[in-house]
């Protein structure tokens, strides 16, 4: 929360050819799906195409790092929770990393705003079991936001995300918080970032891409 706005951001990176053949194109509900850059040199679409972020209601925004955006979007619809929607999910099948779902769940009750993250991640790199994490902020402070990302370190194989989401401080100011954020990240991986700022108030929600390629 900056301010009077909710924020979201969300961003990519690439160490494949195929995964760093990615921009993010924005759509009419104000979320975003990811494409090929250079569609005769995409290979398998299938954990790298989906859409990162989505608006199923005036109040709600959904954003992920994978199909389950659908997943959610679906259950909100009939009546069900964020939670019920990914115990119905696992990690991706990208054995020996076991890459974690990330998910998380933006919504205005009665004015207030409300924070939901989820990981689902493996127990070991055998993919042997799934673990499910769950995290509610049902009162965000004004200047903070918590990050989640997929893997804690740079290593074969990637080791998950472990622990409570990361603090973070977010600025009012959007475009010097999107231009941080993406001055942050590895210049050789980074491949496209996504912002959004939503009132508080009247729900406006103002949204900024950077994308590598153009």
């Amino acid at each position: 929360m900056a301010g009077e706005h909710g924020v979201m951001a969300y961003w990519i990176m690439g160490r494949s050819a195929n995964s760093r053949n990615r921009v993010f194109v924005e759509q009419e509900d104000g979320g975003i799906e990811t494409r090929a850059y250079d569609e005769s040199k995409l290979i398998d679409p299938s954990l790298i195409i989906y859409a990162p972020v989505r608006v199923p209601s005036p109040d709600t925004w959904v954003v992920t790092n994978g199909d389950q955006t659908d997943t959610i979007c679906d259950f909100l619809a009939a009546g069900k929770s964020f939670a019920d929607a990914l115990r119905t999910r696992t990690f991706e099948p990208d054995l020996p990393n076991c890459t974690p779902r990330i998910s998380g769940l933006m919504s205005l009750t009665g004015g207030e705003l409300q924070v939901r993250l989820s990981i689902l991640k493996s127990r070991d790199s055998m993919g042997s079991a799934v673990i499910r994490n769950f995290f509610e902020y049902a009162q965000p402070t004004a200047g903070e936001g918590h990050l989640i990302h997929t893997y804690a370190a740079a290593a074969d194989p990637l080791p998950p995300f472990v622990g409570e989401p990361v603090t973070v401080a977010l600025p009012d100011d959007q475009d010097a918080f999107t231009q941080k954020l993406w001055d942050s990240l590895d210049e050789d991986n980074r491949i496209s970032l996504f912002t959004c700022y939503v009132s508080l108030t009247d729900r406006t929600a103002t949204t900024r891409i950077i994308n590598k390629y153009t």
